[in-house]
């Protein structure tokens, strides 16, 4: 309540639990949820790969722009076999278009007692980035606001410095508004973020967290 009477609150975020699958009682849930916020932005994250297989990926997105709730778009590990690693794919059901990287570090996502630092412990390089500029570009421009964050669970040697260690968090949003700004893609924001501007074009990438700034 204090971050809405500040006008801070932006959005919140439902990462739904791995045993929260494709099904009627979830879409229940979901839309029941979404009446719950009344003006208050809803941002789905799905962690079972049911809700974006082939048989029910269209009637999801369907779902969740018909409820006025936000798609999140998920890069992470890729397997064929894991339940709860879901396919990436790139769309948005809202005015605003949001992205999540967790890394790409499939020997540790689902490892007996691993912590979620450990789940989400990973540094991207600057060519697996580059593979999001064109669908940032393409979020940012069918959006009126794009964002996009890393998990700040972890960090990576530094690179530059054998003592030291950066976050990874923060390293990898300065990649990314340096690829962006590379790919003409209009971009301001500081150490720790990068923003896409221009007219209803908008992404940030930093930490991770449940609220939009």
């Amino acid at each position: 309540e204090p971050l809405r009477r500040a006008g801070k609150l932006g959005g919140i975020l439902f990462q739904l639990p791995q045993y929260v699958v494709f099904k009627e009682a979830s879409l229940d849930y979901l839309e029941w949820a979404r009446d719950q916020l009344g003006g208050d932005e809803m941002l789905v994250e799905f962690r079972h790969r049911s809700w974006l297989d082939e048989e029910h990926r269209a009637e999801s997105l369907a779902f969740l722009e018909r409820i006025g709730a936000a798609y999140v778009t998920v890069d992470a590990p890729k397997s064929d076999t894991a339940r709860n690693l879901v396919p990436t794919v790139v769309a948005a059901t809202a005015p605003t278009a949001y992205v999540r990287f967790h890394g790409r570090n499939l020997a540790t996502w689902n490892k007996r007692g691993g912590s979620a630092a450990e789940r989400f412990d990973y540094l991207y390089s600057d060519e697996e980035l580059a593979e999001w500029a064109e669908p940032l570009r393409e979020l940012a421009g069918g959006s009126e606001q794009a964002f996009a964050f890393f998990n700040n669970n972890a960090s990576s040697p530094d690179p530059e410095n054998p003592l030291g260690r950066v976050s990874q968090a923060a390293t990898n949003a300065r990649q990314l508004r340096r690829l962006l700004d590379v790919n003409g893609i209009r971009a301001t924001g500081g150490a720790f973020a990068a923003r896409l501007s221009g007219v209803k074009e908008r992404c940030i990438a930093t930490s991770s967290t449940a609220a939009i700034p």
